[in-house]
C-alpha cells in the first residue's frame, strides 16, 4: 500500500516542508483549516500514535514545540493553537500514518471546533473504575 507521508518523508514528492529533526518532518497541510495549519508525522512509518515507539514520538513532540512557537513568533500571530492526532478511521484519520495536526486559531468560529456532542457519555465513576483496573501506577 502506497503511503503519501512516507513518499514526503522520503521526499518522493514536494511538499511545503518547513522544519525537520533526525526522527519528524513537518509540513504545511495542503488542505489547511487555518493558515498556517501544519502537520508533523514521524519519518518512520507507524500508522497511529499509539504504535509509536517512545523515542521517535519525543522526536515528534518537539518538533510540534518547534513548529508552535514558530507559528506563534511569526506575522501570522494566531490566538491560540489546536494540536490533534486522530486514531482510526471513525475518529477521522484519513492518511493512516500517524501525525498530528497543528491549528493556529485566529477566531473561536475558525479552524478546528470543539464541542460537536457527547451522545455516548457513561458514568464518569464507571468509566474511573473500569480504567482504573489497567493501570499499573496508581494515583492518589
Amino acid at each position: 500500500m502506497e503511503c503519501i507521508f512516507c513518499k514526503i518523508a522520503n521526499k518522493e514528492i514536494p511538499a511545503k516542508i518547513i522544519a525537520e529533526n533526525k526522527d519528524a518532518l513537518a509540513f504545511l497541510d495542503i488542505e489547511p483549516i487555518s493558515d498556517g495549519h501544519t502537520i508533523v508525522i514521524p519519518k518512520k512509518h507507524y500508522q497511529n500514535l499509539s504504535q509509536c515507539d517512545v523515542e521517535t514520538l519525543h522526536g515528534v513532540i518537539d518538533l510540534v514545540k518547534q513548529v508552535s512557537n514558530e507559528i506563534q513568533d511569526s506575522s501570522l500571530k494566531p490566538w491560540g493553537i489546536n494540536y490533534l492526532s486522530n486514531e482510526g478511521s471513525i475518529a477521522g484519520q484519513i492518511v493512516m500514518h500517524f501525525h498530528i495536526h497543528v491549528i493556529p486559531k485566529y477566531g473561536k468560529a475558525e479552524g478546528f471546533q470543539i464541542g460537536i456532542g457527547n451522545k455516548y457519555l457513561g458514568d464518569l465513576d464507571k468509566i474511573y473504575g473500569e480504567l482504573k483496573k489497567h493501570y499499573k501506577v496508581n494515583c492518589k
